[in-house]
């Protein structure tokens, strides 16, 4: 007996749901049956939301030849059988032919390439699927003479309507209650495909009728929908949420991570990174309870690390915040593209030889502890970078107290190179 969901699936464009920015009237693939000409397209979006079924009936309704691939189970040797047999077709006047690659990204960029002469000489109406970001798992050459759709995860009020449908279309006459519907809805996380076999699974199980409880006992446990394009979509949320200063949303992005079934380890290096980059000088504990919370997760394993993740992640979402570090940084690295490989000035260089000495090495350098303030106002950058600053302290939480002993050993030394030294040193500002 063939599957529920397979016995459900749409008989026409018309009966699709949940994507009518594609198909409605006077959109994109809704003109494109009407003037009989499908242009090459890459489908993507999440599980279950139709991407086969669309390309399956847009080469019915056009009366192409529809071939159909999936990348797991297919090679290159198939595609130039599929492609001789269109040139074939199409060299005595015959129909067209509508190649379908499912699993798009599963072929790697060299079996990838074997499509680019034949999509650009128009042999094959070529339309391929994946649920990944087409802009990394496609190549780009392919990726230029393509469409690309994205399609939509269906809402709650489309999977209802997909599953009153599979009841109508279906044999069997077991009542399913409301509640057992909205269950099945809720936890199908917009996957028409996952819903309907949780339907299908139920109606096995169930005696007289299809309650919630059905539906629990189907559902076991609820599965995340997770890819490589949404394992990235969420580390962003959990970073830009710790970097507006919401722990709220940090924990339950971090949650998501976790309950999706990300690497903990690969989540507490994204925590690391993000002290350093957010957090940096004006927190000088963040770094630590970051470092803490990987070490811990190391030595505990999951579950009973995740405390020591949400511990870090509350900790970084609440920190003061700077970026003083990753402006010194690019600064820095600009004055080195611009200059080159300026020399170290001789008075801060090492002399281990008498060569060395001779040479200048070493020569003027001021010994900072031998200095009453414990500053000998020195010159450290190259002599074209002059008072060249890369690092400026933000005006917050302990970056203002460095601020302070920056100003302070600023004084200093312009101080030393021309007012007279007073007869007492200054009290440093973290002293005062």
């Amino acid at each position: 007996m063939r599957p529920l969901a397979d016995q459900s699936r749409p008989a026409s464009l018309d009966e699709v749901v949940g994507q009518d920015h594609l198909l409605g009237k006077g959109r994109i693939l809704q003109r494109a049956v009407e003037e009989g000409r499908v242009p090459p397209l890459i489908f993507w979006g999440p599980p279950g939301t139709g991407k086969t079924t669309i390309a399956l009936l847009l080469g019915e309704a056009i009366g192409a030849e529809t071939r159909r691939f999936n990348a797991v189970t297919s090679g290159v040797r198939d595609v130039r059988a599929v492609i001789e047999e269109a040139r074939t077709r199409t060299a005595a006047g015959g129909r067209s032919t509508l190649l379908f690659v499912d699993e798009l990204h599963r072929f790697n960029r060299a079996q990838q390439d074997a499509f680019l002469p034949h999509v650009e000489a128009g042999t094959i109406i070529f339309v391929g699927a994946t649920t990944e970001n087409p802009s990394f798992q496609v190549n780009a050459p392919l990726l230029s003479r393509v469409k690309v759709l994205v399609l939509n995860a269906l809402t709650r009020e489309h999977l209802l309507q997909l599953l009153c449908r599979a009841l109508e279309k279906g044999s069997q006459d077991t009542p399913v209650a409301e509640d057992a519907l909205n269950a099945i809805a809720d936890a199908a996380d917009g996957d028409a495909r996952r819903a309907l076999n949780t339907l299908e699974l139920a109606l096995t199980l169930s005696g007289e009728s299809v309650t919630s409880a059905t539906v629990a006992e189907a559902l076991q446990t609820r599965t995340l929908r997770h890819g490589a394009e949404e394992h990235f979509n969420l580390i962003s949320a959990v970073h830009k949420s710790m970097r507006g200063s919401d722990p709220q949303g940090a924990i339950y992005w971090v949650c998501r991570m976790l309950s999706a079934g990300d690497d903990p380890l690969y989540v507490a290096r994204r925590l690391i990174r993000f002290a350093s980059e957010d957090v940096g000088l004006a927190d000088p504990q963040a770094l630590p309870m970051a470092l803490a919370a990987r070490d811990t997760v190391h030595a505990l394993g999951m579950p009973e690390g995740e405390l020591a993740l949400l511990q870090a992640t509350v900790y970084l979402a609440t920190a003061p915040k700077s970026n003083a570090l990753t402006r010194a940084s690019r600064a820095a690295r600009e004055a080195i593209e611009e200059f080159g490989s300026l020399p170290v000035p001789l008075h801060i260089r090492n002399a281990p030889t008498g060569l060395m000495k001779q040479l200048g090495y070493g020569k003027e350098y001021r010994y900072d502890h031998d200095s009453p303030e414990g500053h000998a106002a020195q010159t450290f950058l190259p002599e074209p970078l002059g008072d060249a600053r890369f690092y400026e302290p933000g005006p917050f939480a302990f970056e203002k107290e460095i601020r302070k002993r920056l100003e302070w050993w600023e004084r200093i030394r312009k101080r030393s190179e021309g007012a007279p030294r007073p007869a007492e040193p200054p009290i440093p500002p973290s002293e005062s």
